[in-house]
């Protein structure tokens, strides 16, 4: 069955410039084009789309209100298209931290005909028809919990190194997890998938959720005590290196994709587990996908503490589901145990993931 869509936007142009780009595409259907909120929400009731994407400056009711209001009393999902400008940017981070799936960027996709998009903005559509929204606790179904083979019990010691891996409902997690971390909290080193050109706008809203200070990394910048580095995306994976008698340091490397991603969870996982074994810990949060499960599996082998997001917390049970799969994660945990679990040094690991 197709994908059915629901285009938002205040442009007749870029209304007839996406339909054409996701007509091409034969396991998708534009079902409805709205012009504005007030149209848009009339839609929604009436076709029920599977997926909408929404501009964020529009007359009238804004797109960030709309969204809200999507998110509260219809639960969608939602790819928003964003602007040029840099509140654009800021915009749209906000957004994904209220609920929307995934952006697309007008800068990098306007240009030249229908097809000219490589198939990105069906990619995300893809992608976004995939999450399944939950209802409320008190009515959702029963679902089996996912299994793993319990770790044997250990006394673990306070971490030196934090590294956290997210993608799909990324932006809202480590919003709310890094709002719990200690203003002196260990280094901490962050891949999380998304478009390059909103990575700084990304890292300034962390900043301001979090008592530690939250910086786009840059290579051979030496890990400090209380700084939270994210990953500035584009064409380089970022690690973590030692460097002689300067200590432990960020690298920003160019390379090919891995897992199908640049920069990479499992890059950044593995070189945590080659630098700092046992004296790290990861946590593989919510997103679609792998990548990071193979990292995390390291990270364990290496003695590392190791935490995988559980279903009923993520947007997307992909990246963990692999890494439960894999036998990676020490535990499986709702968002909002993992800081707690990151930051207890005399815990014992008794607890099985399953549990």
């Amino acid at each position: 069955m197709a994908i059915r869509v629901l285009i938002v936007d205040d442009s007749a142009l870029m209304r007839k410039l996406l339909q054409a780009r996701l007509g091409r595409e034969e396991d998708i259907e534009v079902v409805g084009l709205a012009c504005d909120a007030q149209e848009a929400r009339s839609l929604i009731k009436a076709l029920n789309p599977d997926v909408v994407t929404l501009d964020i400056e529009m007359p009238g009711m804004d797109g960030l209100s709309f969204l809200q209001k999507i998110m509260q009393l219809r639960p969608t999902p939602v790819i928003i298209v964003s602007g040029t400008t840099r509140e654009g940017d800021r915009n749209t981070v906000r957004a994904l931290q209220l609920g929307a799936i995934s952006c697309y960027a007008k800068s990098d996709h306007h240009a030249g005909g229908p097809g000219d998009d490589g198939g990105a903005l069906a990619a995300l559509v893809r992608e976004a028809a995939q999450v399944s929204f939950r209802k409320p606790a008190s009515i959702a179904p029963t679902a089996p919990a996912a299994q793993a083979t319990p770790q044997p019990a250990a006394r673990r010691e306070p971490a030196r190194l934090v590294a956290l891996g997210a993608s799909t409902g990324g932006v809202e997690a480590l919003c709310k997890l890094l709002g719990q971390f200690p203003r002196n909290c260990p280094p901490t080193v962050i891949v999380q998938h998304v478009n390059a050109r909103f990575a700084p706008a990304i890292a300034h809203s962390l900043d301001s959720a979090c008592p530690a200070r939250v910086v786009l990394a840059e290579t051979d910048t030496r890990l400090e005590q209380g700084t939270v580095y994210l990953a500035p995306g584009g064409d380089r994976h970022m690690l973590v290196a030692t460097a002689g008698t300067l200590g432990h340091r960020v690298v920003l490397r160019q390379g090919p994709e891995v897992s199908g991603h640049r920069p990479s969870v499992d890059v950044l996982f593995g070189s945590v587990a080659e630098v700092f074994g046992a004296a790290a810990v990861g946590a593989l949060l919510t997103g679609m996908g792998q990548d990071g499960a193979r990292g995390l599996l390291k990270m364990q082998q290496k003695g590392a503490h190791t935490i995988a997001q559980d279903a009923e917390s993520c947007v997307v049970y992909g990246m963990p589901r692999a890494a439960v799969e894999l036998g990676a994660a020490r535990k499986m945990l709702p968002l909002d145990r993992i800081a707690g679990n990151i930051f207890a040094p005399g815990e014992s690991t008794r607890e099985a993931v399953a549990s």
